[in-house]
């Protein structure tokens, strides 16, 4: 698979940078909306993180893998958020039932 990728630059690219957006958006933004011009800055920095990110991908540096094992765990946290909302959901409604 890393050969692919090192041969095929531009699906690369773009993977990173999706991976890099989701994980920001995901993660690190904040509740409320940047500026314009600070969110076009943010993007515009994303972006030429992940052409540095690139490089390292096609110097045979697990880049893409990495990311991915960190999106596949932000959906296991989302799942177990779920699961403890759903949980806290029927407890408290099967301590209204006994009240």
């Amino acid at each position: 698979m890393q050969d692919w990728l090192s041969d095929h630059p531009l699906v690369t690219y773009i993977l990173i940078l999706a991976s890099v957006i989701y994980i920001f958006n995901k993660v690190f933004r904040a509740q409320q909306r940047l500026p314009l011009l600070k969110e076009i800055l943010v993007y515009f920095v994303m972006a030429f993180g992940s052409g540095v990110l690139l490089v390292l991908q096609i110097d045979k540096l697990p880049i893409l893998q990495c990311m991915a094992v960190a999106i596949g765990m932000m959906f296991l946290l989302r799942i177990r958020q779920f699961n403890d909302k759903r949980l806290a959901k029927r407890q408290q409604q099967g301590d209204t039932s006994k009240g």
